[in-house]
């Protein structure tokens, strides 16, 4: 039993941490850039294999690198997005399973279920 709160607790804070991460629009928006990086970040140079380079996040938010970080790092804590270190360059990436699993969870949550 202890085990099945813990583990409730768990999906309870990272629920939580999701909500938080999205109530922003720009962190929203970054999540739909993220999913088709290819028509929102074609002029990349280092491709796309490792996921958007931080640099080029920065440049389409059009907001100060320290600010882009926050809102990034908002994102990454709450598993909606992963990190890639290549050398000195940080490329990321959604997470589509935390993704898929949030919407579920939101949905649960919007039908009266609890977790």
């Amino acid at each position: 039993m202890a085990h099945n709160t813990e583990q409730n607790s768990t999906q309870t804070q990272q629920f939580d941490a999701c909500i938080r991460a999205i109530s922003h629009p720009l962190r929203r928006q970054i999540l739909v850039w993220l999913k088709d990086p290819q028509l929102y970040f074609p002029d990349q140079t280092y491709g796309q294999d490792f996921g958007v380079c931080f640099g080029q996040v920065t440049l389409r938010c059009s907001l100060s690198q320290s600010t882009v970080s926050v809102h990034m790092d908002s994102l990454k804590r709450s598993g909606l997005i992963n990190l890639n270190k290549k050398g000195n360059v940080h490329f990321y990436h959604r997470n589509e399973n935390a993704i898929q699993t949030f919407k579920q969870l939101l949905t649960a949550h919007l039908q009266g279920e609890h977790f």
